[in-house]
């Protein structure tokens, strides 16, 4: 990785790792596999423990022994060794890198500025992992049908649903313009204000693709909607500029005191503001709550 690399942290655990170094970019697929594969093989050369105690320290440092990062250290220390690599420490060691038995690397994150970290499993909890992730890798392959290049397949899969959810996308767009020109002539002059108040099952994108526009395209708008999708009751409250600014009137203040007939609440801008809430129920009381505003 480079010789700027010092150790900044660790956790040693019977099975779990994690150790942080000083490192300026995340690392790559590559070097991730790297290390896995350069600890695993450390591991298969059944290295002995060298311990040595009490070791004048400037002795041990001449024979190229590691001082870690905010250590500190007496006149005699602690010596392990295993094999090329020499440290000053008192913690505790494996007797053979063999007891090990296998190094898997969970991931590489950002653990500070400047400082990147690794997590690992060992023992029986990697050799577990890797089991689990086998497991889920066959059920995957199942639900495919087994195809012979099990990537692309997924790859394809994702193409699809792509595409799927563009026409999705294009389809609710054109619902959307349809469901706008229905709402135009629904709405009522209560007072000099053109009031309309709806109940549909559209969802919330297509619900503000209809409702944020028309406060501008009719004058004097109130725009109140109540949304049963999919058993989730929601409300949507689109008001006209002028009537913020000459009456008064305040979207959010509206569907905060409406969701409470749906055991919810919300806010949002004065001109438009959204709810959500538990009880579907009380949509139709929404709708007749909503009518007070212009009395």
């Amino acid at each position: 990785m480079g010789k700027h690399v010092e150790q900044k942290g660790s956790y040693v655990g019977p099975d779990y790792l994690r150790f942080d170094f000083s490192h300026f970019n995340k690392m790559s697929d590559d070097e991730l596999k790297k290390v896995n594969q350069q600890v695993n093989r450390k591991i298969l050369e059944r290295i002995p423990l060298e311990e040595r105690r009490a070791v004048p320290i400037k002795k041990a440092l001449e024979e190229g022994a590691m001082a870690l990062f905010g250590e500190k250290y007496g006149d005699v220390v602690r010596v392990i060794k295993f094999g090329s690599s020499v440290e000053l420490c008192g913690g505790t060691h494996v007797a053979n890198t063999a007891d090990i038995m296998l190094f898997k690397l969970r991931g590489e994150s950002s653990s500070a500025a400047g400082i990147r970290r690794i997590e690992a499993t060992t023992g029986l909890v990697a050799i577990e992992e890797l089991r689990d992730t086998y497991q889920q890798y066959n059920q995957i392959v199942n639900e495919l049908k087994n195809p012979k290049e099990p990537i692309e397949a997924v790859q394809k899969l994702i193409d699809e649903n792509k595409e799927l959810k563009t026409r999705l996308d294009k389809f609710k767009g054109q619902q959307a313009q349809s469901e706008k020109e229905n709402w135009k002539k629904s709405f009522e002059n209560i007072n000099g204000i053109n009031f309309l108040a709806v109940k549909t099952d559209l969802d919330n994108d297509s619900i503000k693709q209809i409702a944020f526009p028309l406060r501008k395209e009719v004058e004097n708008a109130l725009i109140v909607v109540a949304s049963d999708f999919d058993g989730r009751p929601s409300i949507t409250v689109s008001v006209s500029d002028n009537l913020v600014s000459e009456k008064g009137l305040n979207a959010g203040q509206i569907v905060r005191e409406l969701a409470k007939e749906i055991n919810g609440g919300g806010g949002g801008q004065p001109f438009f503001a959204t709810a959500g809430g538990k009880d579907v129920s009380g949509l139709d009381r929404v709708i007749e709550k909503a009518k007070n505003y212009l009395n």
